[in-house]
């Protein structure tokens, strides 16, 4: 147990800190799970594993509320596994480390994983306490949601019961959620040949590092800069020196903005001078063009191991024209409600591998017709340049529904506790709630959350007070759901 474990409320803070112990990236969620279904066995509580792998543990209701609805508790038992360069660590077998941060508990080096094991240690909590008051409960733990909703997209329609869906994922206290965007991954292949390395050719790498990053979704309205766009920009003021690429590795995942890429070419020997000379002066606009999104971003210039071979120059040309020119960022911002991101691309991974260049991109919008006005404009640059693309993994939107009940009782739940009146929101991200909801149309759909800041980056932390907040809010949530 560590330090965090002793926080209120306890009953989070003990599950939170059980389950940073036990690794639990996407798709390796197996452990995790098995230790909620002895969970659920100690609990004397009825579970079923679904043939997706989620697990669904159900609690009764207590005495007196057995006319109420029922609710079903969603969260996700997968985390983005992020880590600082300098640090080492393998999610799949090292625990992630919290601490204490003042105000904030955060991961050493790590994400910490409050995305969304904050959301699923509270739907432990209520499953344990005996003293609440609640209706009948389904929770819901869903697998593999960063990188493709895979559960989600896996749950079947009858399996659940219950009337009204509290998604337990949201990221900022004193808000209410009742709509997100739809996305769809865009896969690009792009091969090419090689050549050997003329022995009058010095092979130099280029770096960047140092870049904020963060959620794809949550965080791309904040402008950060993006190391694989950064990189590219770098390579394509290099393009009069016909520098030949050698090998490229940006970014590790699909909704992750990405904040190292890494470069290595070959460079004609008299063009050496040149060449740092250019990277200098890309490097002094980004960094200054970038100054306050991300000011600890770092540009380096430095010879290594001599390359054998390189792309050949014809290949070498579209591909910078192509990464170059992808779309990236936002796209469209909501004419419907103020401030929030419509539609969006994350230029999220370039690597080249077996003659090979993959990059993955994560489409964004909450309107349809948008989303699919990116894909033909990626479509179009794509194909240009010899490219071959395929777009999967779509998944639908949630609309908002301002008549909801539940949202109706959670503003004057909220403001009966605190005094004040709780932000109605839409999110510019994936929430389950599009993909259950289409299973489900009978459900009324809300999601929430504690304070969760930089999610999908090693600067993840979750404000300590707002974890109490949050709690207080389901708990007394719980206790006014209405009669069937």
């Amino acid at each position: 147990m560590s330090e965090i474990s002793k926080l209120n409320p306890i009953g989070v803070w003990k599950h939170f800190d059980k389950i940073c112990s036990i690794p639990h990236p996407s798709k390796h969620e197996k452990a995790l799970r098995e230790e909620l279904v002895n969970f659920a066995k100690e609990q004397k509580l009825d579970y079923l594993v679904d043939e997706t792998g989620n697990l669904i543990i159900k609690k009764p209701a207590s005495k007196g509320m057995e006319n109420r609805k029922g609710v079903i508790l969603q969260a996700h038992l997968d985390m983005v596994p992020q880590k600082n360069n300098d640090t080492k660590h393998d999610f799949e077998k090292d625990p992630v480390l919290p601490y204490i941060d003042g105000e904030w508990v955060r991961a050493k080096g790590t994400t910490l994983g409050a995305d969304n094991g904050i959301g699923v240690s509270a739907a432990l909590a209520v499953l344990e306490d005996k003293t609440l008051i609640h209706p009948e409960l389904e929770v819901l733990f869903t697998i593999d949601e960063e990188t493709g909703m895979t559960g989600a997209f896996g749950l079947k329609a009858g399996v659940l019961k219950g009337d009204i869906l509290m998604n337990l994922d949201s990221e900022t206290e004193g808000e209410l959620y009742v709509g997100c965007a739809g996305g769809i991954d865009a896969s690009i292949k792009f091969d090419y040949s090689i050549e050997a390395v003329k022995s009058t050719f010095l092979t130099y790498k280029i770096s960047i590092k140092g870049m904020k990053g963060g959620h794809s979704g949550m965080d791309i309205i904040l402008q950060r800069g993006n190391a694989n766009k950064a990189l590219f920009r770098i390579l394509y003021a290099l393009e009069q020196l016909n520098v030949l690429i050698c090998e490229i590795d940006g970014g590790s995942l699909r909704n992750a903005i990405p904040r190292e890429a890494y470069a290595k070419i070959a460079i004609a020997g008299l063009n050496v001078a040149k060449t740092r000379l250019i990277v200098e002066e890309e490097a002094n606009k980004i960094k200054k063009e970038l100054a306050i999104s991300d000011p600890d971003l770092e540009i380096t210039f430095e010879t290594c191991e001599q390359a054998k071979t390189s792309m050949s120059r014809p290949k070498s040309h579209k591909l910078i024209r192509l990464v170059y020119g992808l779309p990236n960022g936002v796209y469209r911002m909501s004419d419907s409600m103020p401030n929030l991101v419509e539609t969006s691309s994350n230029l999220a991974i370039v690597r080249t591998e077996d003659q090979t260049a993959y990059i993955s991109c994560l489409l964004r919008s909450s309107v349809d017709s948008s989303k699919e006005d990116l894909v033909n404009m990626m479509t179009s640059i794509i194909d240009n340049s010899g490219g071959e693309a395929e777009f999967t993994g779509g998944y639908p939107g949630w609309k908002p529904n301002m008549d909801s009940p539940v949202l109706g009782l959670m503003q004057k739940t909220y403001k009966n506790l605190f005094g004040k009146e709780p932000k109605v929101m839409a999110i510019h991200a994936g929430l389950e709630c599009g993909l259950l909801g289409g299973v489900y149309p009978n459900w009324d759909m809300i999601s929430f959350g504690p304070t969760i800041q930089s999610p999908h980056s090693p600067d993840e932390r979750v404000n300590i007070k707002s974890v109490e907040l949050f709690w207080q809010f389901l708990t007394e949530t719980l206790k006014n759901i209405p009669n069937k």
